[in-house]
């Protein structure tokens, strides 16, 4: 019996595989993927979203296909966009501590190679003596010239791999800091303002009919279509709420500028990306400004550092 399980905070897995019971190809047909850390399957980017209802089915059938018992316990709820945060960031806090450690520990093995690989050449007959060929001395010539530049080569990937894991650190103590970037906050929210508005308009999009073609769709299948992306459109409302008081607080606090098409006029001067530009139009929701040249670029207000009125 194969259980396909689907929780917000956990994501899909499936319970009750094991190796060798021909599981594995079926599920990595249906881009399944075997965790390590956590000894199972999962499906990549489900945890903190609603399910894939169309992966859930698709493993399913092909699971029966091949002669295995599936049921599914899915739960279609979510947790809210502050304890989804919450859990990233300290999922992200752990990860950050864990590379710091192996980055340690590479530090180490790399200290030891250079050790080992300094001794290797330090064995060798000094000034580059040739290889006497034909003494007795040859053979042992030659086996610590083979140490010295195995050790060597161990040294030179031991210090790349030290190299690897110190910038992954490095990397992974500034992932929080870009997630709640001013811009990228304020990106993500237009970003999720477009998916709420396309999901809507999915509520009411017109049908396919093949002697009528485009239809208006029937009250009955509007409902159908509301009552299945409610759960997707609440999320995302969700989402959007705890976004916008993360913007309003970095505003409030100044580290957000909050420039809009009521406070930006023609004629203004703006800061974006450490260089002032001259105003020649604000849009609703861009500012479009001089380049030095005949055409003009464009940028996010989110994006404007500071403003100087003309006077």
């Amino acid at each position: 019996m194969l259980t396909i399980t689907h929780t917000h905070e956990a994501g899909t897995m499936i319970d009750g595989t094991c190796r060798g019971d021909g599981t594995a190809e079926v599920l990595k047909s249906a881009g399944w993927r075997w965790g390590r850390s956590i000894s199972a399957w999962f499906v990549p980017q489900s945890r903190d979203r609603l399910p894939k209802l169309h992966t859930i089915t698709r493993t399913t059938s092909a699971l029966e296909a091949a002669g295995f018992e599936v049921t599914t316990e899915i739960d279609s709820s979510h947790r809210t966009t502050a304890d989804v945060e919450a859990g990233k960031i300290e999922r992200q806090a752990d990860r950050v501590d864990a590379l710091a450690a192996k980055a340690e520990r590479k530090t180490g093995a790399e200290e030891a190679a250079w050790n080992n690989a300094r001794a290797a050449l330090d064995r060798l007959p000094e000034g580059g003596e040739p290889i006497k060929v034909g003494h007795h001395s040859e053979g042992r010539h030659r086996n610590a010239i083979a140490k010295a530049d195995t050790a060597m080569r161990k040294s030179v990937e031991a210090s790349a791999e030290a190299t690897t894991a110190q910038a992954r650190a490095d990397a992974a103590t500034h992932t929080t800091d870009a997630r709640y970037n001013p811009v990228t906050v304020a990106n993500r929210i237009e970003t999720l303002g477009a998916a709420i508005r396309k999901l809507e308009r999915r509520i009411t999009a017109q049908c396919y009919d093949d002697t009528h073609g485009y239809i208006d769709a029937t009250a009955e299948q509007i409902q159908a279509r509301a009552t299945r992306l409610a759960p997707h459109i609440d999320e995302k409302r969700d989402q959007i709420a705890y976004w916008e008081a993360v913007r309003a607080a970095q505003v409030e606090s100044g580290t957000a500028t909050g420039y809009d098409r009521a406070t930006v006029k023609k004629g203004d001067r703006v800061k974006i990306r450490g260089q002032w530009r001259e105003v020649v139009r604000a849009n609703l929701k861009t500012v479009s400004v001089t380049t030095g040249y005949t055409w003009t670029d464009t940028a996010p207000y989110a994006e404007i550092q500071q403003l100087m009125r003309p006077e």
